[in-house]
């Protein structure tokens, strides 16, 4: 009973949320709030550049950093940048993998099933087309179909 009211709860200011941006996810009232949640621990402020990641990965990665997503411009790299793509490929549920598996950073969406399919949605609808493509595989008319408002 208690995980229904929760669920409920959750739905609810996740309806808030959505109505007082006009149901229209942006980075700065969306994105970077489930980041701050879900991802700062690895990609917050103490994270390394995207430059300094890449440099040394294997470093970076056994103490579990990966590249700074802290601003608009640093997690828009993964989306639309040099490594575009990254973000979906990485956040994706597994619905769009011929084998069906998520992408490793899937399970830090959240706490339950549920809540990582909370999070992805939102993450999905800030970016508006979902593609697992990598940066050179993007067509012009894929690059124009994201969106991922500031």
């Amino acid at each position: 009973m208690k995980q229904y009211f929760l669920t409920v709860f959750i739905c609810v200011m996740a309806t808030a949320v959505f109505a007082g941006s006009h149901g229209k996810v942006t980075y700065q009232d969306h994105i970077r709030p489930l980041m701050e949640s879900q991802c700062f621990s690895c990609h917050g402020d103490h994270a390394p550049s995207v430059e300094e990641f890449d440099a040394d990965q294997e470093r970076y990665e056994k103490r579990n950093l990966g590249p700074r997503m802290t601003t608009y411009e640093e997690t828009k790299i993964f989306v639309t940048g040099e490594d575009a793509g990254a973000i979906m490929r990485r956040l994706d549920d597994g619905s769009n993998t011929a084998d069906g598996n998520p992408g490793n950073m899937y399970e830090y969406l959240g706490g339950t099933e549920e809540a990582r399919q909370q999070n992805l949605s939102v993450f999905k609808e800030w970016v508006g087309h979902w593609t697992l493509k990598r940066s050179n595989e993007l067509t012009d008319e894929d690059m124009q179909k994201f969106s991922i408002p500031e």
